[in-house]
């Protein structure tokens, strides 16, 4: 039996990161892959589209009504959806109070001292935002998501971030086996955008996995709370996410200890392509120079 692959989707807010990775693990499924699906959002939204529901109870809300999280059964946090995916949503804290970093390692622990991760081939960590909040890089703190993929585009912020989330996973790659599985462009059809995934990838050590192009399909398939693959597996865009996942599943588990580079560095190689123009980077540089002043 092949090993548990522990793999965690990472990205800036609002890129599309659980759609993305929702879409690829629908896929997996049907290449008779056997999933678990961890959210480690607290809006616990990573397996709306998988379980047809809006939000599904997470770990933390179930354990507050019933006194602890020893209180609970497995049976009570996971839920099966499309193809037999399984899905668990840790929660969070009431906003502005707490760490959502907690609830996340408390929902894995309770996951794997109930057998949660018995009988599955991928358990896959969809994880909010950067890794600028140390508690949402608990999966990879506490050394269970090995195989980072990271979901960005064109736009600035979100190269800005990827190289963030790599600052994070090289300050624990030593530490514990965690690696860069690779980055997935969910395109924005920003100018430039292949070229530049690529070439952020290559000064991140790493390759781009896969350009997902920007279909209207997918937001058709958002609204009725389903995948793609399952609203249209005829389409191209279902094609798209099944690319995806074959390349996710050759990659075999490996990936690299990545290389971020500087904000100036990434001002660069964004006025080599032609992004940033010198207008705005006389723009960026007084906003800097007003930052230390």
């Amino acid at each position: 039996m092949a090993p548990l692959r522990q793999i965690a989707f990472y990205g800036k807010g609002g890129i599309g990161k659980s759609t993305t990775s929702q879409n690829t693990l629908a896929a997996l499924a049907e290449m008779g892959q056997k999933i678990l699906i961890v959210g480690c959002d607290p809006k616990a939204d990573s397996t709306r589209l998988i379980l047809h529901a809006k939000a599904q109870n997470s770990v933390l809300s179930l354990a507050a009504e019933a006194g602890s999280v020893e209180d609970l059964e497995l049976a009570d946090v996971l839920k099966s959806g499309y193809r037999d995916i399984r899905c668990v949503e840790s929660g969070g804290p009431e906003p502005g109070v707490g760490c959502a970093g907690r609830g996340v390692i408390t929902a894995i622990n309770f996951l794997e001292e109930n057998g949660a991760y018995e009988g599955v081939d991928y358990v896959s960590y969809d994880v909010l935002g950067d890794v600028v909040c140390g508690g949402f890089a608990m999966p990879i703190r506490e050394n269970k998501a090995q195989e980072i993929y990271i979901v960005m585009s064109g736009e600035m912020m979100a190269l800005y971030a990827a190289n963030n989330i790599a600052k994070g996973i090289l300050k624990y790659a030593s530490s514990g086996g965690v690696r860069l599985g690779g980055l997935i462009c969910n395109s924005r059809m920003t100018d430039k955008e292949l070229d530049l995934a690529e070439a952020l990838s290559a000064r991140l050590n790493s390759k781009l996995i896969h350009f997902v192009p920007r279909d209207n399909i997918v937001q058709h398939a958002e609204l009725r709370r389903m995948t793609v693959l399952e609203y249209d597996p005829e389409s191209k865009q279902a094609e798209e996410y099944r690319q995806l996942a074959q390349k996710i599943h050759a990659n075999g588990g490996k990936g690299t200890i990545p290389t971020p580079i500087t904000m100036e560095e990434l001002e660069e190689m964004l006025m080599e392509f032609g992004i940033m123009t010198p207008e705005d980077e006389n723009i960026v540089g007084k906003a800097k120079a007003a930052v230390v002043a």
